[in-house]
């Protein structure tokens, strides 16, 4: 996820991350076949902004690293 830019879409993947974080993601939504849009790239290695199920989440580069996404070419 972390290579997407402000306005592509993807599908996750998997999210390849300890326990905790995966449980984490989870409850937010970030789950194995939801479709994610990225709003916002933070400069400077900062977070990105994500819209996921109607709402917008901030995720760290670090965890995003970890979260594969598909993405439609074409």
């Amino acid at each position: 996820m972390s290579e997407l830019q402000p306005g592509q879409k993807g599908t996750v993947a998997l999210v390849k991350t300890n326990s905790k974080v995966a449980l984490r993601l989870a409850d937010l939504g970030l789950t194995p076949e939801t479709c994610i849009c990225v709003v916002k790239v933070a400069p400077l290695n900062g977070p990105l902004e994500i819209a996921v199920r109607g709402s917008k989440l901030a995720i760290g580069r670090e965890i995003a690293k970890n979260i594969l996404v598909k993405t439609k070419r074409g």
